[in-house]
């Protein structure tokens, strides 16, 4: 997903496979960026193209007016059972493939406006009802969509419009006699209905649903003047083996936001079942991935979609949104869709990251790299050790300040000498595939202030596209160990449970220079969330003055061994880790090899497997020996049993499901370290199940088993446990267990106080919660009532 297709990755090993021994051992050798591009470049013939192009061609994100019809009608059966959410997402889908004021879109915006007025969404409503009308919604059904208005407006308690849009609405009726004729008597009932209730103000309110993900307000804190983005309590620092890197200027307390900063550059991720279908469109019985439910530009939660002009495939969350994508970078893309789908997410980032520069930027930043010798040695041993020296260090402006620029992303490592020659080949092809498409297809719309040189045909890239070339290449190559996966806890299932059920997942990849400063620990003093497009760094504990900042790359030691840790970040990052927690481990650990948490038990006596192929029990004692192959299969039949157990919960069968997550759970402890997660998530589906039944009691208790997987994977204070026990708040709180639920409330408020802020949404709700609770715990004192425990 973030490399290229599988398909292409297998046709560019084969090409490599095929070279030339003197041609190969030339790409082996230690190229320049530039030479290796245009060598590379030069290696691309027309019938690779001619593959790419197939290959793109099941990614296909043009408009097609069948699909228009198909999802229209899908969406409206789903409407018709009252499936409003699910209903919504397939209007908007229609709506991607309509072309700009046609009948079709304003349907489809009309039918997707009803859709959100039966969610509550009423603001929302009113936007599409406005688009709708805007794209000359048919004059015979205005009078629906009218009323809706109307009621849209009495809903959120604005009755002088909603009179004034019922009067309108009146007039137009009375001007056509078709609209009062005997087939509109309902409409006519209904708008005197709603001028009653127009005349008694405000007493219609409902309260609307607030949507999730909505940005909470942003702590106040003091900017550095050296470091934009990032607090006053930070310093940049430079020194041989540590390189540029960010320590505390003062001591720092747990909670405090260290880095706020915006991407430079971020592209949506897409699902991979869409990866998986090409160009077969997903209908409603599939699942509803990032590029459906997210903003394209801006990431936020998609409840009503803006679809772009051009294709099928980008949907934004605003007019705003989508005319400054299209300003900014999307007119670029918009007809490479297919191609950059197929090159994979890096070379997308690539590619917009050149996009939203200048190219005298671009042109003068690559040719001051033709004249370093060796710049990214200077990067990471570096010369400056004090804030006073920062205009010498790569990446700061003449000013000596660093921020979320083209200028700090360009300098950002590409450890180019490190990465395999296989994979410099495989980067090099896909960034030539991508200036052949562009040279070919309109030049102009790319390079700014700069024409095309005279001679120059598409088969000969211009001396400006090889420029961009080039430094697409060294961006794709950065991105191997300086891309951030933008990840958001995402609510599962309807969303109108009594208890939040969500996932962590990848929504996007981006590019962030000051969070790139961080170097990594195994055991970090950081935690970083994302809010939209927005990455925070706070502390996770004290930092001392002059003590290093740092953040964790992935390998973190709750998940994984030190062995593990340094086989995994020697491949991605290429170095080998030589934080605290690495030292102390494999100083004092005799079996440097074994695994964190082993994945299977020994049938006989519940020892941890260890091993490959064939798996032995770790007692000596214990002679048991058994293929890993065997219990995979076990493994696997147990996850297709859970998932008809989650089915069955969702077709209102929970007593069916709870007997079957039963049974799972049960072969789950037998096969599987109790610390493992799949016994941590079957804990948390039974609290689900039972919080349905109404059995609180029994959820708290399936809860506090998933804490404890949770906690052995991720450690006592991350925010895996943090959510895991909001979740076991909010069922104690329902089931009004008062001490225990003030117990869990606290708990969770400590740890998402630190990695969230206290003004997050979800410690808001926490201290809601709490106040409830100890109001009517002093209420029930008084009045000599107990609680039950």
């Amino acid at each position: 997903m973030d490399l290229p297709v599988e398909k292409w990755k297998s046709y560019v090993k084969q090409k490599w496979t095929l070279l030339d021994p003197a041609l190969e051992e030339r790409l082996c050798s230690a190229l320049s960026l530039q030479d290796r591009f245009h060598l590379v470049s030069s290696l691309f013939q027309p019938e690779d193209e001619e593959y790419l192009h197939r290959l793109a061609g099941n990614y296909c994100v043009k408009k097609d007016p069948r699909m228009v019809l198909l999802y229209k009608a899908e969406g409206t059966e789903r409407f018709r059972k009252k499936e409003y959410q699910m209903a919504g997402m397939l209007y908007s889908k229609a709506l991607s493939h309509t072309e700009v004021s046609t009948p079709e879109r304003a349907v489809c915006y009309a039918n997707h406006s009803a859709a959100l007025f039966h969610l509550d969404q009423f603001e929302v409503c009113l936007e599409d009802i406005g688009r709708a009308l805007a794209e000359g919604y048919p004059r015979r059904l205005r009078p629906k969509v009218l009323l809706r208005k109307a009621e849209c407006l009495l809903s959120l308690g604005r009755s002088q419009e909603a009179a004034e849009a019922l009067c309108g609405l009146e007039g137009e009726m009375s001007a056509d006699q078709s609209l009062t004729a005997d087939g509109h008597q309902g409409l006519l009932s209904k708008l005197r209905q709603l001028k009653a209730k127009a005349c008694q103000g405000n007493s219609f309110v409902r309260q609307p649903t607030v949507p999730s993900g909505a940005r909470e307000a942003l702590e106040p804190w003091e900017e550095n003047n050296r470091i934009l983005c990032a607090s006053a309590a930070v310093s940049l620092r430079v020194s041989p083996g540590r390189g540029r890197h960010l320590a505390a200027a003062r001591a720092i307390l747990p909670g405090e936001v260290l880095v706020r900063e915006e991407a430079f550059v971020s592209v949506l991720r897409p699902g991979e079942s869409f990866l998986l279908r090409g160009s077969a469109e997903t209908m409603a019985g599939e699942r509803l991935d990032n590029e459906d439910l997210h903003c394209h530009r801006c990431l936020r939660r998609l409840l009503a979609s803006v679809p772009c002009q051009g294709c099928s495939y980008a949907k934004y969350c605003s007019q705003m949104c989508a005319q400054l994508a299209w300003e900014n970078y999307h007119r670029r893309e918009c007809s490479v869709g297919g191609l950059l789908l197929t090159l994979g997410v890096f070379c997308h980032v690539a590619f917009r990251a050149v996009l939203v520069a200048s190219f005298a930027e671009i042109h003068a930043l690559v040719g001051q790299s033709h004249g370093e010798n060796s710049g990214e040695a200077n990067v990471a041993k570096g010369s400056a050790s004090k804030e006073q020296d920062l205009a010498s260090v790569p990446g700061c402006d003449a000013d000596g300040q660093y921020h979320s620029s083209y200028r700090a992303v360009f300098s950002l490592l590409s450890h180019t000498e490190k990465q395999s020659p296989e994979f410099l080949f495989l980067c090099s092809l896909s960034v030539a595939a991508l200036c052949k498409r562009l040279g070919e297809s309109s030049l102009e719309a790319l390079v700014w202030a700069s024409e095309r040189q005279e001679g120059a045909t598409p088969a000969e890239a211009s001396p400006e596209l090889k420029i961009l070339g080039e430094a697409m290449l060294k961006h794709m190559l950065q991105l191997r160990c300086n891309a951030q996966a933008v990840t958001t806890l995402r609510e599962s299932g309807s969303g109108d449970k009594l208890v939040a059920s969500s996932e962590q997942v990848r929504l996007a990849v981006a590019l962030f220079p000051v969070v790139s400063l961080l170097n990594h620990s195994c055991d970090p003093n950081t935690s970083v969330t994302f809010s939209r497009t927005t990455a925070e760094i706070r502390a996770l504990q004290p930092i001392a003055k002059g003590q290093e900042i740092l953040h964790c790359y992935g390998p973190h030691k709750c998940r994984m061994g030190a062995a593990e840790r340094h086989k995994e970040l020697l491949a991605q990052y290429f170095f080998s880790c030589q934080c605290q927690a690495c030292l102390s481990e494999l100083g004092s650990s005799p079996e440097k090899g074994v695994s964190k948490h082993s994945v299977f038990r020994c049938p006989t006596c519940q020892a941890p497997l260890q091993g490959e192929g064939m798996l032995r029990c770790s007692r000596e004692a214990c002679k048991v020996l058994i293929p890993e192959d065997h219990l995979q299969c076990e493994l696997l039949q147990l996850q297709l049993l859970t998932k008809t157990a989650l089915e069955m919960l969702e077709n209102s069968q929970p007593d069916r499901s709870v007997k079957l997550l039963l049974r799972c759970r049960s072969e789950a402890q037998r096969l599987l370290c109790p610390e493992h997660l799949i016994v941590g998530e079957m804990e948390d589906h039974l609290a689900q199940a039972y919080v349905t039944l109404g059995k609180w009691q029994e959820a708290a208790g399936h809860l506090r088993s998933s804490i404890q997987a949770v906690e052995a994977h991720y450690g006592p204070s991350s925010i895996e446990v943090g959510q895991e026990l909001f979740k076991l708040a909010q069922v104690l709180f329902n089931g009004c267990a008062v001490p225990e639920a003030l117990n869990a409330i606290q708990k969770a408020e400590r740890i998402l106080s630190v990695h969230l802020g206290p003004r997050s949404s979800q410690v808001q709700e926490l201290q809601e919660m709490k106040a409830c609770l100890r109001e009517s715990l002093g209420a029930s004192v008084a009045s000599g009532r107990s609680w039950p425990s």
